[in-house]
């Protein structure tokens, strides 16, 4: 009996992405223009089945290998973002990969997302499905961030956080850990874990609770920490690394 797995089909533009050739959205775009083939043949539905190991898949007559699997890590500096373009011209993640770009380097991708304003710990990768595992709550993998605010926070600031804060839209946002790092006069210093962070998370919660924060800067994914990584600057992961936070996501509360 064939492998299950050999003889299931895939959207041609999932595909693509798996192949590590490019995004899926830009794997739709590339296909509805007619550029690519599958066994020869112009096909323009993004969902078109592929078998994987038996079909060709073809971008502009060139066919398409799976690519070696990369796995970076970057320090993102504050101002740039994690889209791949920006309709204001500024600069982005692909701003710093320009030159590996340059140098032949496939199409990677951030896993997850950074706001414009925080700093610290990005991956990037072309393993997609190692991407999604990054990503979902299900893999408990904390997020630590070193966040400074314009404000003496208090105990009672702290419990509030791990409680939980109530957001205009009716949704409470909350903190799995947080502690004071160190103080100064009118500002502190608080590192926080969050175990499943929603867009803005900590922002909207100091927001909510009129606190102005400062600087945020990721320093840990997981068991993975920033350590001296200079900032605007990136790096492969290391075996032991990558078989770190594999070993991280199999296990609950890591």
């Amino acid at each position: 009996m064939r492998d299950r797995a050999a003889t299931r089909k895939i959207g041609l533009a999932r595909t693509l992405s798996k192949l590590g050739y490019c995004s899926r959205s830009r794997a739709g775009e590339l296909i509805r223009t007619g550029r690519v083939t599958l066994n020869g043949k112009i096909r323009r539905d993004p969902e078109a089945g592929v078998l994987a190991n038996h079909d060709r898949v073809a971008v502009d007559g060139k066919l398409i290998e799976p690519q070696n699997k990369i796995y970076l890590m970057m320090n993102k500096p504050r101002g740039v973002v994690t889209t791949a373009s920006d309709e204001r011209g500024r600069d982005t993640v692909y701003t710093i990969l320009s030159a590996d770009s340059a140098n032949g380097r496939s199409w990677i991708a951030p896993v997850g997302r950074l706001d414009k304003a925080s700093e610290g710990v990005l991956l990037l990768t072309n393993d997609s499905q190692w991407a999604a595992r990054i990503t979902a709550p299900e893999s408990h993998l904390d997020k630590t961030y070193h966040v400074q605010v314009r404000a003496l926070a208090d105990e009672e600031i702290l419990a509030t956080l791990m409680r939980g804060v109530r957001m205009p839209d009716g949704e409470t946002l909350r903190v799995k850990q947080v502690r004071r790092l160190r103080a100064g006069e009118k500002n502190c210093w608080l590192e926080i874990v969050l175990d499943a962070g929603k867009n803005r998370h900590i922002r909207r919660m100091m927001e909510a609770l009129g606190v102005e924060v400062l600087r945020l800067i990721r320093v840990a994914i997981g068991p993975l920490q920033l350590g001296d990584l200079g900032k605007g600057t990136h790096r492969p992961l290391t075996t032991a690394e990558k078989r770190m936070l594999d070993r991280a996501m199999r296990k609950p509360n890591s």
